[in-house]
């Protein structure tokens, strides 16, 4: 039986060893309904089921929390753990031909780090605990950062 991440047919894998070149830290972790077979694809499909989640910071990091409040939108950055680091090219499910891994939102790839715009629900400070609309990520999913989504500087600016 093929696995979630087994190759498909025209997806290729690197053949060199990816070369560690950075040091992140985990700032905490995400505390989700999703195990790795029922996790959406993507944020709108969390949306969908509506299942709210949560972010568990970590003790020494919960002072960045001061000025977030229920209603803020936030930028999300996590470490999706269990994703193959190999994949260059990809042929997703939902398409009949493949592309490159920097041409899709897949969490395959060199890096796999997601990204998440959320809606803050709920906010406890002192446990350091924000519960967010929804997210696409596992149970336990490492989180990197969090940053304010800024409308005026986070679209595209129109030609």
């Amino acid at each position: 039986m093929k696995g979630r991440f087994d190759p498909r047919p025209g997806e290729k894998r690197l053949t060199d060893a990816l070369e560690m070149r950075a040091q992140l830290t985990f700032i905490g972790q995400i505390e989700s309904p999703w195990q790795l077979a029922d996790c959406p694809k993507n944020l709108r499909q969390a949306r969908e089921r509506g299942q709210p989640a949560w972010l568990q910071i970590a003790a020494q990091y919960r002072a960045g929390l001061e000025g977030i409040a229920k209603g803020d939108a936030l930028v999300l950055l996590y470490w999706m753990s269990h994703a193959p680091r190999d994949l260059i090219r990809q042929v997703p499910r939902h398409r009949s031909d493949g592309t490159g891994t920097f041409n899709l939102r897949s969490p395959a790839r060199p890096n796999p780090i997601g990204l998440g715009v959320v809606k803050v629900l709920a906010i406890e400070p002192a446990n350091g605990r924000l519960q967010i609309d929804a997210i696409d990520a596992v149970n336990g999913t490492p989180l990197l950062d969090i940053k304010p989504f800024m409308p005026l500087a986070d679209t595209i600016p129109q030609d």
